[in-house]
């Protein structure tokens, strides 16, 4: 079976409709330091567990989502529309 993303403007859709745009991270300060901003641009850390990402739903609305993920069993608890702060959660 195919991973379903539940958008909040089309319900459960297919993986394949998205776009991942990568972790949702606090951006520095416009006055932070170079050290600031070279982590900021080029460290990530890996995590295991619960994370946010930006995820497109580039063949569907259009909208841009933070979907919450487990990165190491891939499963979706949720997403909500960046804009509108309008969640949806999985439901099992």
């Amino acid at each position: 079976m195919a991973s379903l993303i539940p958008c909040p403007h089309c319900g459960s859709r297919p993986k394949e409709e998205f776009t991942v745009k990568g972790a949702t991270l606090a951006r520095p300060a416009p006055d932070a330091g170079k050290e600031a901003w070279m982590d900021y641009v080029y460290l990530r850390d890996n995590p295991r567990g619960a994370y946010e990402e930006y995820w497109h739903h580039t063949s569907g609305c259009r909208r841009w989502l933070v979907v919450s993920r487990d990165t190491a069993t891939h499963e979706i608890s949720g997403s909500r529309d960046v804009a509108l702060s309008k969640s949806v959660e999985v439901i099992r």
